[in-house]
């Protein structure tokens, strides 16, 4: 049959020609068209991108049109944002309940769930995009050390608040099954399978066949194979042919309807283009930039190294002469480079942050599930992110506060829970009101348990002991700070490694 279908069509069987049709019948012209035998009110549908990097607009602004449709479960890892993305689904009120990692960018999502008129299950990143590889290759459940020690394995997290203003809960998460491996605890997830889904790639050929561009990859292929049936939008539809066996990201057997991407809108949540080398841009001064200069003293040449949010992803400006790093980024990419030039940023090229970036010589993307495997089977050698508090113990809570802050964990829970992952922490010593951050026992939902390695802060540096629960040791000092200082802003006991100590300008 292979041999037959590289013939000219004239010359095919009656029977063969059909064949051939059949094949290319997943070409659908209109979104509307491609959705209305396929979207029902109470639907599970599984949604690729990334932040807005990677979305299939065009699907979901349908979507938004069929008022008829309402009560869907939308498991995307972003909640779009207001007014764009699977935002405009929320503010159309026809989404019942979200399965996310973080959602930190919609206002609309926020006020929803908490006054009780959106569910939300709060996923880790990386448990996400296996629960959703899992769907698609039929394992019914894994089990993975994310989460392990927290709510989301001990359950108890609000997924419905009550609607009259009250505060209390309505319906909240189930424990999750721990068993123990090698000594360590791992938290059993369920697979996840949707309904439908919609997903976006660069291009498809009429058999199907997709092509992803930059980090647009994400979770769009974890998606596709969630859902029996998969919609895609491309931006490019080629015969098949076009594309090479060995180009295409995600084989055709998983796409049921193709249609040419009408919104490309390619929002970008954060344009980040790289300061003048004159301007006197990026050269950060103060407390901060003491965490920050500090930070970059962790990296060592040859390293693979996941920088967090913020002051993280700072510290690979003021990487030491000499040493050499590459940065990983959860959302599918190893090999970040410099921001953009002025005017050269791209949509489809962004770190987990949604900021725009380049690639190092040799950089590499992948799909949202293959980056958390680099993660859980060690091979990031470092990781730095922020923090809301740290115990004296290693545990540490960077990712809610409950009924305030609404942000979800993202991928930091798999970051921290990574078996031999060395975990640096970067933050202010004490939070804007004046409370201590670092403490006896975190006061926050844990992000991890015993994890953390090592906490820079403004005024110092401390080591902690995450496996022998030897707890903190003063190892540095900034300029002009003393001991006593230390102990009177942080609320519990730490041991000092040598006097005088060395100071962390000089260390």
């Amino acid at each position: 049959m292979i041999l037959h279908l590289l013939r000219p069509l004239h010359s095919l069987s009656s029977s063969t020609r059909t064949f051939k049709r059949a094949l290319s019948s997943k070409i659908v012209p209109t979104a509307a068209e491609a959705l209305k035998d396929v979207a029902f009110s109470g639907a599970k549908i599984c949604v690729g991108g990334f932040g807005c990097c990677g979305i299939p607009e065009t699907l979901i602004n349908e979507l938004a049109r069929m008022k008829h449709v309402d009560g869907l479960t939308a498991v995307s890892n972003n909640a779009g944002i207001d007014g764009f993305g699977l935002g405009v689904l929320l503010e159309s009120g026809q989404v019942k309940r979200m399965i996310s990692s973080y959602v930190g960018e919609n206002k609309t999502f926020e006020k929803l769930y908490l006054t009780g008129q959106l569910e939300v299950e709060l996923t880790p990143q990386g448990s996400l995009a296996a629960r959703l590889y899992a769907g698609g290759a039929g394992i019914p459940a894994f089990f993975t050390p994310t989460a392990a020690g927290t709510v989301i394995a001990k359950g108890g997290f609000p997924i419905k608040y009550k609607g009259d203003g009250s505060g209390e809960v309505e319906i909240e998460s189930k424990p999750r099954e721990v068993r123990e491996f090698n000594g360590r605890e791992f938290v059993m997830e369920e697979a996840i399978t949707g309904d439908f889904s919609i997903v976006k790639a660069w291009k498809g050929d009429t058999r199907g066949n997709l092509v992803f561009r930059g980090t647009a990859r994400n979770f769009n292929p974890e998606c596709a194979k969630a859902s029996k049936v998969c919609i895609a939008e491309v931006e490019e539809i080629v015969e098949a042919g076009e594309l090479g066996p060995d180009e295409i990201h995600l084989p055709g057997i998983y796409v049921k309807k193709m249609i040419l991407s009408k919104d490309n809108t390619k929002h970008i949540e954060k344009l980040t283009e790289g300061a003048d080398e004159n301007s006197g841009k990026g050269i950060i001064d103060g407390p901060r930039g003491r965490i920050v200069r500090r930070a970059a003293k962790e990296f060592k040449d040859g390293m693979y190294v996941n920088l967090g949010i913020g002051i993280p992803t700072m510290a690979s400006n003021y990487i030491p002469e000499g040493v050499k790093i590459e940065l990983q980024s959860e959302n599918g990419l190893l090999g970040i480079g410099p921001y953009p030039k002025k005017g050269e940023a791209d949509a489809d090229w962004i770190n987990a942050g949604k900021e725009t970036v380049t690639t190092t010589i040799g950089a590499s993307t992948f799909s949202s599930s293959d980056s958390f495997g680099m993660v859980r089977g060690g091979h990031v050698d470092l990781t730095i992110l922020g923090g809301l508090e740290c115990s004296r113990n290693g545990d540490l809570a960077n990712w809610i506060i409950p009924g305030k802050m609404v942000k979800g964990m993202g991928g930091a829970m798999d970051l921290v829970g990574a078996p031999g992952a060395r975990v640096v922490v970067t933050m202010d010593h004490i939070s804007k009101n004046g409370s201590a951050k670092i403490m006896e026992e975190c006061t926050l939902p844990l992000t991890g348990q015993q994890v953390v390695d090592r906490i820079i802060t403004d005024l110092c540096v401390f080591d902690c002991d995450k496996e022998g629960g030897g707890g903190l040791t003063l190892v540095e000092i900034a300029p002009g700070v003393t001991v006593e200082e230390i102990r009177a802003k942080t609320a519990c006991d730490f041991k000092i490694a040598s006097e005088p100590l060395p100071l962390m300008d000089d260390a």
